[in-house]
């Protein structure tokens, strides 16, 4: 159900118009990532919460996108957008 639309006031000798449109609020992050420390060999798991459930988002490492791999895992799930490092090494840092 939508409110956007047009409304009006009608008093028989005249009428007045209103139209009304209704935007979407952006998503946010809710929840900041977390800085990790992980030894060499075990698998990292980040994640952070978002305003709205099943949003479009891509992962980074420096500026890099990050894809679906052996190595990485991305997943959503409700509002909580989680990437996974499998195997990590350093240089995952």
């Amino acid at each position: 159900k939508t409110d956007a639309g047009l409304y009006t006031c009608d008093i028989g000798t005249d009428v007045a118009k209103s139209k009304v449109s209704v935007q979407e609020k952006p998503t946010e992050v809710t929840k900041q990532l977390e800085d990790k420390t992980s030894a060499a060999g075990q698998d990292i798991s980040l994640s952070c919460e978002l305003s709205k459930p099943d949003v479009s988002i891509r992962w980074y490492k420096d500026g890099k996108a990050i894809r679906k791999s052996q190595k990485y895992d991305l997943h959503q799930e409700g509002t909580r957008a989680i990437l996974i490092i499998h195997d990590s090494t350093v240089k995952d840092s």
